[in-house]
């Protein structure tokens, strides 16, 4: 085994996150509401030691057709919550993470402090959040605004959003709850601390209503790749979820954002980078390739130009083998640097608009196509090479190729000894190898001795 080990997460996207997997023969349809396939999924993960199991969540429907019929195309606008489903999942299984995604945009961090609070407890300290800031102009219209906060702003919001959160998560000390029955007293008022914030955004007063988190906080993921989202991971990001692919140019994200974690009086170890990664895999090379073939082929144009729109803007009216057009970026959708690493691709490669729907739709992420051992190779090369601490795979549907990760990708990878072969501890954290925060009071009192 090497110094360090290789982390695992499963991104799960509804019925897969390939736009035409669903569409496989073998695909498991209307998979995406059904608990008991994810009931099975999550403890299959756990068999396989992977870490943790990632749903991206969204506050609107899927939030890139531009109309009815082109929405009609995509498989995955029926999904559940990602706390309720992380609460169902977390029941059946013991040692397996969880990681949600709420946005900073449209909660309130008291509503936020509690679920996660309660959900670490349900859980027994396996659980994350996800901190995005949402990018959709269609969330704003779900949430009584008539348009989606700017870029930097929302990031403003972010990052007190945070803080707060991390307030009433410390609004009791770990030893607070004496519960003395002879005396009576419930817990210890020298240990409680009201946040009492008052802020740009956010006036709170607290405490909490929750003893505090058994992992002292959920561990803290974020995703985002522009300056300000890599300013905030640098501050407070313990897991990092990416998308470079290409070696180069995930070693130095890699370096900037270690950088990053430094700067802010981090150790730069409790700051994984894991990027997203598609396998399509087989037991041969040409069969590799032809299952790419045969799920590119079965991405529908429409579905392809949903994928875009986002980052694009509507381009039903271009010629699909035409190249992609340089358009102005005028709303805060196509602001967001998941829009902009989409046209940089596009110009870099001077892609038409067809070959951007193949690869968009193809999760977006990096793709890699070959055998289990090939696979393995390039991830291992990866990690060795310090372009990452681990992988966010993404299965391309369900449920053949996720039991071929468990079944055929996992064992490569333990071979080569990047991959544990048993859970390292209980919770979440200590699976991932990072430590337990401390309680601001515990850390005054030791900085006063």
């Amino acid at each position: 085994m090497t110094s360090r080990s290789m982390k695992l997460g499963l991104n799960l996207v509804a019925n897969g996150a390939h736009g035409g997997g669903w569409r496989m023969p073998d695909s498991l349809l209307g998979s995406a509401m059904d608990i008991g396939m994810w009931k099975t999924l999550a403890k299959e993960a756990e068999r396989a030691k992977f870490h943790l199991m990632f749903w991206a969540d969204g506050m609107a429907v899927r939030s890139s057709a531009k109309d009815d019929t082109q929405l009609s195309y995509d498989s995955r606008i029926d999904v559940f919550e990602p706390m309720t489903l992380l609460s169902a999942l977390s029941a059946v299984t013991e040692h397996m993470g969880y990681i949600a995604t709420v946005s900073t945009t449209y909660y309130e961090p008291f509503t936020v402090a509690r679920l996660f609070a309660s959900l670490d407890h349900i859980s027994e300290g396996r659980v994350g959040w996800n901190v995005v800031t949402s990018w959709s102009e269609q969330e704003a219209l779900n949430y009584n605004r008539d348009k989606h906060m700017e870029h930097g702003a929302r990031y403003r919001r972010a990052q007190e959003f945070v803080d707060v959160v991390f307030g009433l998560w410390d609004s009791y000390e770990d030893d607070a709850f004496i519960r003395n029955q002879a005396t009576g007293q419930y817990f210890d008022p020298a240990k409680i601390h009201v946040p009492d914030h008052k802020g740009e955004h956010f006036k709170v007063r607290g405490p909490l209503n929750a003893r505090r988190p058994i992992q002292g906080y959920p561990v803290i993921v974020q995703a985002g790749s522009s300056g300000p989202g890599q300013d905030l991971a640098g501050r407070i990001a313990e897991l990092v979820y990416t998308m470079q692919k290409s070696l180069p140019e995930a070693q130095a994200f890699y370096a900037g954002v270690k950088e990053k974690v430094v700067a802010h009086g981090r150790r730069p170890e409790h700051s994984l980078i894991m990027p997203g990664m598609m396998p399509i895999m087989a037991d041969t090379m040409q069969e590799a390739r032809d299952l790419q073939e045969q799920l590119q082929e079965l991405i529908h144009p429409q579905l392809g130009l949903a994928a875009l729109y986002p980052s694009f803007g509507d381009l039903s009216g271009y010629d699909l083998d035409a190249p992609v057009p340089a358009l102005n970026a005028d709303t805060n959708s196509l602001k967001s640097e998941h829009a902009k690493l989409a046209r940089q691709l596009a110009a870099n490669q001077g892609l038409t608009i067809r070959q951007l729907i193949n690869q968009r739709s193809a999760s977006g992420h990096h793709v890699i196509v070959g055998t289990p051992e090939s696979i393995a190779d390039e991830m291992t090369e990866w990690f060795l090479g310090h372009g990452c601490d681990g992988w966010n795979i993404l299965p391309p549907y369900f449920p053949g190729p996720v039991r071929d990760i468990f079944e055929k990708l996992i064992p490569a990878l333990q071979r080569r000894g990047v991959f544990h072969t048993e859970y390292e501890g209980k919770t979440l954290r200590e699976n991932l190898g990072l430590p337990r925060p401390e309680h601001p009071a515990r850390r005054r009192a030791a900085a006063a001795e």
